[in-house]
């Protein structure tokens, strides 16, 4: 089984955020980059199907070179190989139709992905990705088997979990829960040093047009001073309530 885990390069949780003085692009100075987690899940999961079902893994990342470091982990962590479509990623069509080119002509038995990205939070290149490749879509993944040329997969529903029976070639989008958080790989040192020897292939893209730019950012306002009203005092809080705050 050919496995494709598709992963994007995204700022830390706990880096600040900022943007150029003209608001135009993002502030990548002084940031640390991640694996997406909602993609970690994906990989983990293929990791685990490597060791029980014999898969070979590839991670796919759209992006610049400022990337590698983020797919050397991914390789570090058990990936066999690795490719990057060697293109600064500006909207979700564009990286769908790389990711679709790519995974077309490899063969995949099974794309993973993450069901979006923590920076943009777009959750449109799964779908598109699937549709492209005329495969079956599970998206909100949270279980996952495999057996032979059928999957079967749990996702999440309002009020409730789905399970669906896919026959393979599919795409998957995962999130917390495809793999308990614990059984995360941190790599070791024998993966770090493995991650140096093993493939990854850069390639041109299909397609440099770009046909979305983004215009402006702007940051979320700055939460407003809290005040501290005594649990005793109810007559102040419901003035502020109804005078300040406005909500009575």
């Amino acid at each position: 089984m050919k496995i494709l885990v598709c992963i994007s390069s995204v700022p830390d949780t706990t880096s600040k955020i900022n943007f150029t003085a003209d608001k135009s692009a993002f502030d990548k100075n002084g940031i640390q980059w991640v694996i997406n987690p909602l993609d970690e899940f994906g990989l983990t999961k293929a990791i685990k199907l490597q060791e029980s079902a014999g898969a070979t893994v590839t991670v796919l990342n759209v992006g610049d070179v400022t990337t590698e470091p983020v797919i050397r982990k991914s390789l570090a962590i058990g990936a066999n190989d690795a490719i990057r479509i060697n293109i600064e990623p500006k909207d979700s069509f564009s990286v769908a139709k790389e990711i679709a080119n790519v995974a077309q002509a490899g063969g995949y038995d099974l794309i993973l992905c993450g069901k979006e990205s923590i920076d943009y939070n777009g959750g449109s290149v799964p779908g598109m990705v699937a549709q492209l490749l005329n495969q079956p879509f599970v998206n909100a993944c949270v279980g996952l088997e495999v057996n032979g040329a059928e999957a079967t997969a749990v996702r999440e529903i309002e009020g409730g979990k789905e399970t669906i029976s896919v026959k393979l070639p599919a795409v998957i989008a995962g999130q917390k829960g495809m793999v308990d958080e614990k059984d995360l790989i941190i790599p070791n040192m024998r993966g770090i040093m493995s991650a140096r020897s093993k493939p990854l292939t850069v390639t041109e893209p299909i397609n440099s047009e770009v046909k979305v730019d983004a215009v402006s950012f702007d940051s979320v306002p700055a939460r407003a001073a809290v005040k501290m009203i005594t649990p005793d005092n109810l007559d102040e809080l419901v003035r502020l309530l109804h005078e300040e705050a406005k909500v009575i």
